[in-house]
């Protein structure tokens, strides 16, 4: 598989991403910091779109329902070399279904995650996957 995207900015001004028929803006300038994503920020999301696609491609093969999942990721940023690292998750699926077996499903996360497989040559990452039968 290949994937391609397009970026842009403009001088003294914030910037885009297109993808597909997405576009998602992010801040490049002081202006923009407390109100668009910044590049570490995108980062993080596409860790946690990863695990959320994988989520529902494995509620498939396991056979479990669930009604939702939310992920909290959380990195810090290394000054030498600069770079991302002790990357946090916590994984919450909202399912009263007995069929979830979690340790199996963060298994499976680790192993078959792109975003997540390509993050961990470079980063720590360290992560709980919970269920949450109340709700």
């Amino acid at each position: 598989m290949e994937y391609k995207i397009k970026a842009s900015s403009i001088s003294n001004k914030d910037a885009n991403i297109q993808i597909k028929k997405s576009e998602i803006a992010f801040g490049t300038t002081s202006e923009s910091a407390e109100v668009l994503p910044n590049p570490a920020e995108l980062f993080l999301g596409a860790f946690a779109s990863c695990m959320l696609k994988n989520v529902e491609r494995f509620s498939i093969m396991m056979k479990f329902t669930y009604l939702k999942a939310e992920v909290n990721v959380s990195a810090s940023r290394a000054e030498k070399p600069l770079k991302m690292d002790n990357l946090n998750y916590k994984l919450t699926i909202f399912s009263s279904d007995d069929n979830l077996n979690i340790l199996l499903l963060k298994k499976n996360i680790e192993k078959f995650g792109t975003i997540y497989n390509t993050v961990k040559l470079s980063c720590t990452i360290n992560g709980v996957v919970l269920q949450n039968k109340t709700f």
